[in-house]
């Protein structure tokens, strides 16, 4: 068996050597992934073809290759960073095709955003809970063209119809079954057939899937185990240094002093490069590196933002958050609707910076000479990360090679090039290839961290308790505006409203808006999932609090409010029953419950926790009801559920970046808490199977579970947070 995924990649060889691609022998399909084309949008070519002549004629965004050996290789642009996405995309691909999961092997797709879109961003981008939503129907399609291409290869040698053949795990049979050919035998011939256009081709009914739907064993499991997985951080080159890094405490800053003769005297050092904002020490390894960082002594000059303080960037976003912002939704008349209501309810809510912290920490390896730029890296964004490098270095696109690995950890932050661009800075001062590595602390002070928001709301209750207006006002940072600005219009970020503009329950009478808030001095970026990590506990927070005052239960109020969503209301009754909601607890425990649509997806977790007399809180169990629609593999998905809401119940817990002094007030896992293993609930995972359209999982978990949780602290205690992390101190009993 092959293996699966190719990392070791050698120097001045590119992710996927292109020419050598187009060129090979066997059957090339391209295929769209937006659908919107007027020609074919599959081709199938002989042996000797061209880039040019391929991007030329119908711009492809993805490719499989079927070599003589029979191995299909699959060039994908969606990167693996722990989520499963090369096997579940992989199973879109081997369902159609009829071969076995082992016969595919995965390589990392070079940038190109005209190539590898991404239909739902809009740019080759690993992100978004959008891999499996946005290749479900391409990945089939060239699946299904491929089979058919391959089965009409064979019925032409045996003169007989198309229709009487069939294919199975990579061989295709005659009616009989007393002729086969192997795909690999096939795929030269195959490749000079006319493809059929797209309209024409034929996928699967979901009853007739083998693959799709199963419990397939992941592809990059064994070298995970055994070590052969190379991660960015894995790159080994001829001649290469290592630097370790530091980076000004202030952003803005830069190094006023350092001791470069002490640095220099330490054993295996060779260079140190200093860019003004960083100070890298260049040696023979990590250890000498670090010890020459720490002898520099460096002194930093901390520029404007020394003053920075969280307080102070809370009381701007107090402050500007009494003002009207950009609308996002107006339904009815709320004032008139709150002006009327038997009951006004209002809150404030507020969510902290977040750091990502993954275990990989930011790290990438440049090798740059007068006619090109290599990068080894682990990247979310291979085309953002090249446009920028060659607007740095001014060489050409084509000069800039990104040879991208597997990813130790993204959650967001390696959708930034930062990390490189910092490394190619360094690069330029270098002769041969660096190595640049980022201690922990580096990593967690200088992250591009997730908005601090400050939300206000107000809702109107009728004499029943039902909501009759709902205002909310969301006041922070926009990515979007930053990241994609042509998506910013009319001052709205639309993932920083998403879930709070829409949410799932029938309010007549609906008022959201959005106040742009830029902190001074702090970098803020996407964070497994932004706008619906904040609102999601915000608004199911606040609907709890309704249901309070309106003295009804929380599962039994937002019932009330779902009649018109059945998808919602189905993962609520779901997660609810098999939560035992409403059965006994012991005195400080509770149950609490959240519901959400985000990501295409549509979730319901009720989580149990115990309070104690201290204000401590243990989170006993989580119970998360999903339905993300037509589902690929069970195993991916229940392993992101417990992934994602460890990651969201982690920050929920303990999660809050604070600045003083324009610094970052944490700096390793010691400040900035993991969940200890101690701490980890029993996370019950309930999938709705149905045939909607695929919707996203890996960041559905992690904004849906503080709510949850914090419900449950309410239940158990009756106080109420409105701010994360949750502050133990108001949680002590008096008693």
């Amino acid at each position: 068996m092959v293996s699966p995924i190719r990392t070791n990649y050698t120097e001045g060889e590119s992710a996927m050597c292109r020419r050598t691609f187009f060129q090979g022998a066997g059957l090339l399909l391209g295929f769209a992934m937006t659908g919107a084309r007027t020609e074919p949008v599959f081709a199938a070519r002989t042996s000797q073809v061209t880039e040019n002549e391929v991007m030329g004629t119908f711009a492809p965004n993805g490719f499989i290759r079927i070599s003589p050996t029979g191995v299909v290789t699959l060039i994908i642009p969606m990167i693996e960073m722990g989520q499963g996405v090369y096997t579940s995309l992989s199973m879109l691909l081997a369902e159609e095709l009829e071969v076995k999961l082992d016969q595919i092997q995965v390589q990392h797709a070079p940038p190109n955003d005209a190539l590898y879109v991404n239909s739902i961003i809009g740019i080759q981008n690993t992100g978004g809970s959008a891999s499996v939503r946005a290749f479900w129907t391409p990945l089939r399609q060239a699946g299904a063209v491929g089979r058919g291409l391959l089965i009409a290869a064979a019925a032409k040698r045996w003169n007989v119809d198309p229709a009487t053949c069939r294919a199975k795990e990579g061989v295709v049979f005659d009616a009989p079954g007393s002729k086969e050919l192997s795909y690999g035998e096939l795929a030269n011939a195959a490749a000079k057939l006319t493809v059929p256009p797209a309209a024409k081709v034929k996928l699967k009914d979901p009853n007739e899937f083998t693959l799709i739907g199963t419990r397939a064993k992941r592809l990059d499991s064994a070298i995970k185990v055994d070590g052969r997985a190379l991660y960015g951080i894995d790159a080994r080159l001829p001649g290469m240094r290592v630097a370790a890094v530091a980076i000004a405490p202030v952003l803005g800053g830069k190094a006023k002093a350092l001791d470069e003769k002490a640095a220099l005297a330490v054993k295996g050092v060779r260079q140190v490069v200093n860019i003004d904002e960083a100070v890298a020490v260049l040696a023979d390894h990590m250890g000498a590196a670090k010890k020459g960082l720490e002898a520099a002594a460096i002194a930093w000059e901390d520029g404007p933002n020394g003053k920075v303080s969280s307080a102070d960037i809370v009381k701007q976003l107090e402050e500007e958050s009494k003002n009207p912002g950009a609308v996002a939704r107006k339904v009815g008349d709320v004032g008139k609707a709150i002006a009327e209501a038997a009951q006004r309810v209002d809150a404030i809510y507020q969510v902290p910076f977040l750091a990502h912290a993954a275990m990989e920490p930011m790290n990438c390896t440049v090798h740059l000479q007068k006619d090109r730029c290599d990068i080894w890296v682990g990247t979310q964004a291979p085309t953002i990360t090249q446009a920028q490098v060659a607007e740095l270095t001014r060489l050409p696109m084509d000069a800039i090679k990104i040879h991208n690995h597997l990813i130790g950890g993204g959650f967001g932050r390696r959708l930034e090039a930062d990390g490189t661009i910092l490394a190619v800075k360094i690069a330029k001062h270098v002769d041969g290839p660096v190595k640049v590595i980022w201690s922990r602390e580096e990593d967690i002070q200088h992250d591009m961290y997730r908005p601090y928001y400050l939300d206000r709301l107000s809702a109107g209750l009728d004499a029943a308790g039902k909501p009759v207006a709902w205002m909310h006002r969301i006041a922070g940072s926009s990515v979007m505006a930053r990241y994609y600005p042509p998506y910013f219009k009319d001052g709205l970020d639309p993932d920083a409203i998403e879930a709070a503009a829409e949410p799932p329950y029938a309010l007549p009478n609906v008022h959201v808006d959005f106040v742009r808030v830029e902190p001074t001095g702090v970098r803020t970026s996407w964070w497994r999932g932004v706008g619906p990590t904040h609102n999601v506990f915000v608004v199911e927070s606040f609907i709890d609090e309704l249901a309070h005052a309106a003295k009804q239960d929380p599962v039994a109020y937002r019932k009330g409010l779902l009649g018109h969503n059945p998808r919602a209301l189905a993962v609520l009754s779901l997660a609810a029953e098999k939560a035992g909601w409403g059965a006994p607890l012991p005195a400080r425990h509770g149950r609490g419950i959240s519901v959400q649509f985000a990501y295409g997806s549509y979730t319901s977790q009720v989580a149990e926790v115990e309070v104690a007399a201290n204000g401590s809180v243990k989170v006993k169990r989580i119970v998360c009801a999903i339905d993300c629609g037509m589902y690929v593999n069970p195993d991916t998905i229940e392993a992101q559920i417990q992934g994602g809401t460890l990651f969201g119940l982690t920050a929920a817990l303990h999660g809050s970046i604070t600045f003083k002094d324009g610094r970052v007030e944490q700096s390793n896992f010691d400040s900035y808490l993991p969940m200890r293993i101690d701490e980890v609930p029993v996370v019950d995972t309930h999938l709705v199977k149905n045939a909607e359209a695929p919707g996203g999982v890996g960041e559905a978990p992690t904004a849906i579970v503080s709510a949850a949780v914090t419900n449950a602290i309410f239940a158990a205690t009756g106080k109420r947070l409105r701010s994360l992390p949750v502050d133990t101190n108001l949680l002590k009993s008096s008693s």
